[in-house]
């Protein structure tokens, strides 16, 4: 007897890295180990040099093929087993360990969108749809578009264990979003990325692709983000840790540092409308759409909780977004004594 597993892993094509995938078959009980492959054909080698590393580092069921076959989520390494240049899980294992005792946790909200061919699913041969507005959490066939696929995408994520929290219908036809965690700064990124590839791989069945473009339609329409909420132990107890966690954010040379490391394409969507703040700007409020960095209402009136920062785009690597975070804020959360 035998199972699959599907080996899973990030190239290195720019300026937004693709998921990769293919299949092993293991006797039963054998554990999926180190595999290779050829980095050539994914950016991440050359070809008189090609040979790069899959090391397992996450692994939960997998419910397109069912039984006791798996997904297997990979770091890519070099030959020598050090970390490939392309690897950021590595860099933020690092940080995420350096700062452990602050018990960072994570929720990321991804907006994707459905595209038939060159339209997003939804739109007209021609034109456009009506406005946006009404397909917001819409029900009924004249607003929402795709509703089977995103079904079958968060039963497969159940399936598989995935740490989802929700999904909803976005402001724009055929826009969606699913949320996962909150989970801590490693485990919400690997389940991020397992769900995206589930949802490339739900929508292939439908002859349907899904695309994390964060400006998916010229116009009067809201892009895509990855909306990413952050608390540590002492935001989640004290208001002090939640102000100087948005500060933080905004100090010096930081906001343009993580702007330009939120996603390919960030300033198309980060405009100053459709609820963003510009890129180029940093600003915090409490239930402002239109800040940077939101302080949800309820945190306010308790006191305590968590901080919502609305930069990241659809295409952000969350192993990126969440080192930057936990970096820049419990660097100082740890200066002023608020751990």
């Amino acid at each position: 007897m035998a199972y699959k597993a599907e080996y899973i892993w990030i190239d290195g094509t720019l300026p937004t890295a693709k998921l990769r995938s293919k299949t092993k078959i293991l006797a039963d009980g054998a554990e999926p180990g180190i595999w290779g492959f050829d980095g050539s054909s994914t950016n991440q080698a050359e070809g008189h040099a090609s040979d790069c590393v899959l090391q397992p580092v996450f692994s939960c069921p997998d419910p397109i093929r069912g039984g006791d076959d798996i997904l297997v989520l990979c770091e890519v390494l070099n030959i020598d087993l050090t970390p490939h240049e392309t690897n950021t899980r590595a860099e933020l294992r690092e940080v995420a360990e350096r700062f452990a005792a602050q018990e960072s946790l994570f929720g990321i909200e991804q907006e994707y969108t459905f595209f038939k061919g060159y339209r997003p699913l939804g739109f007209p041969e021609t034109g456009f749809p009506a406005p946006q507005g009404g397909y917001y959490c819409g029900v009924g066939a004249d607003e929402i578009f795709g509703r089977d696929i995103v079904e079958a995408h968060m039963d497969n994520c159940l399936k598989a264990g995935i740490g989802l929290s929700g999904i909803n219908a976005e402001v724009m036809p055929g826009q969606w979003e699913f949320q996962v965690g909150p989970l801590s700064p490693l485990e919400v990124s690997d389940h991020l990325w397992i769900a995206r590839w589930l949802l490339y791989r739900t929508a292939e069945d439908f002859g349907v692709s899904a695309t994390l473009d964060p400006k998916p339609a010229p116009g009067d329409w809201n892009g895509a983000g990855a909306h990413t909420n952050f608390s540590t132990k002492r935001m989640r107890e004290s208001y002090d840790a939640i102000i100087a966690a948005c500060e933080s954010l905004g100090e010096g040379d930081k906001p343009l540092q993580h702007v330009k490391n939120y996603g390919a394409g960030v300033e198309d969507r980060l405009t100053g409308a459709h609820e963003t703040a510009p890129w180029d700007t940093f600003s915090y409020g409490v239930s402002d759409r239109g800040a940077s960095v939101r302080i949800p209402w309820q945190v306010e009136q308790d006191g305590k909780g968590y901080i919502e920062d609305r930069r990241p785009n659809a295409n952000v690597d969350p192993y990126v977004v969440t080192r930057l975070m936990v970096d820049t804020v419990c660097t100082a959360l740890e200066k002023a004594e608020l751990v």
